[in-house]
């Protein structure tokens, strides 16, 4: 078994959150028993991801509530919302008062440009704005004003019965340093680090001065931290498809194993007009699994991990899965569950 002279500190996972059309409500259960599931295995955190127009989590931010209630310790994340969908002061007091009703466990991820599909969905986002809409950094820097609690109003005041703050209410004091980008490129990554910002590599990296995955991702880390304050201390998430199969049966290895088979062809060169870089899914046994993840570069840099579970299996899977990564293949990376 390789070893790391930095042990994995934080273990999370991500998940899309599937349903179906003819019955949303179980789908959304199951998320929030997986986020149960979750939390007593020991995970650090759990992250949703956006779907607008399909079939997954629409709103992380009101499952992120349910499951607030319904969990006590691990903490939640967005990975991530696309800015474009949003209006940052709406979208900050709503963090904010999900911050508040979960203790101080929200772990926001954002990122901005043009949302997926935009020449579809942007008439019925913005009808009469679309061309005019700001989906630059600008966005983040009105979302992070929010939620630092600037004021943004002209002042305080009561009229009548009523009092007016001059930020954003609730404010939830600490939800400013758990804000996190999500980026796929340079640019990206010395801009979260200069704006004082968390960062999300994920399994998606534009490439841009190399066509080798980890190479690349190794180069955002450290340009991330370079330009972070905090230097070699600022935090970093590294989101793999991992698919571990210590307790799984044969029909489970053989979906999981034709699952990384259908997407592989796509990792071979960058796609489309950006370029855009995928990783292989890992399948394998836990030993296997940290093998590859200490071979790259990238992974050795960081102590913050985003698994994300594939979107396409069921309920039992899931739980397979999660169950091998809290007991096999964390500890086999250093990894402590929280308790």
């Amino acid at each position: 078994m390789p070893t790391t002279d930095k042990p994995l500190r934080k273990l999370g996972f991500l998940t899309i959150g599937l349903f179906d059309e003819a019955d949303p409500a179980a789908g959304h259960e199951s998320t929030l028993q997986i986020i149960e599931l979750g939390e007593r295995l020991g995970f650090d955190s759990a992250w949703l991801r956006h779907r607008h127009f399909q079939f997954g989590i629409s709103s992380p931010v009101a499952v992120m509530a349910a499951a607030s209630q319904r969990t006590s310790r691990i903490e939640m994340g967005t990975a991530v919302t696309p800015l474009g969908w949003e209006n940052p002061v709406r979208l900050a007091e709503d963090w904010a008062t999900v911050d508040v009703l979960s203790g101080g466990r929200l772990n926001p991820g954002i990122s901005v440009g043009p949302p997926m599909r935009w020449d579809t969905v942007k008439d019925a986002l913005y009808p009469d704005t679309a061309e005019t809409e700001d989906l630059s950094y600008g966005r983040v820097e009105r979302l992070l004003a929010a939620v630092r609690g600037d004021e943004l109003t002209d002042g305080t005041s009561i009229e009548g019965f009523e009092a007016y703050s001059n930020r954003v209410q609730p404010h939830s004091p600490g939800l400013a340093s758990r804000l996190w980008y999500g980026g796929a490129g340079l640019k990206s990554a010395t801009w979260a680090g200069e704006h004082r910002m968390n960062f999300l590599t994920s399994s998606v990296v534009r490439a841009e001065e190399s066509e080798d995955f980890a190479e690349i991702q190794l180069s955002h880390v450290r340009a991330f931290r370079a330009a972070h304050p905090d230097g070699d201390a600022a935090r970093v998430s590294q989101g793999l498809v991992v698919i571990p199969t210590d307790s799984a049966t044969p029909e489970q290895v053989a979906t999981y194993r034709a699952f990384a088979e259908k997407r592989l062809p796509r990792t071979a060169q960058p796609l489309g007009p950006q370029r855009m870089l995928f990783a292989p899914d890992i399948v394998g046994t836990s030993e296997e699994i940290a093998e590859r993840l200490y071979a790259q570069a990238a992974f050795r840099e960081i102590d913050e991990v985003a698994f994300a579970l594939p979107f396409t299996f069921a309920h039992d899977d899931y739980v397979q899965i999660l169950t091998d990564m809290a007991t096999r293949l964390g500890p086999a990376l250093g990894w402590k569950p929280a308790r």
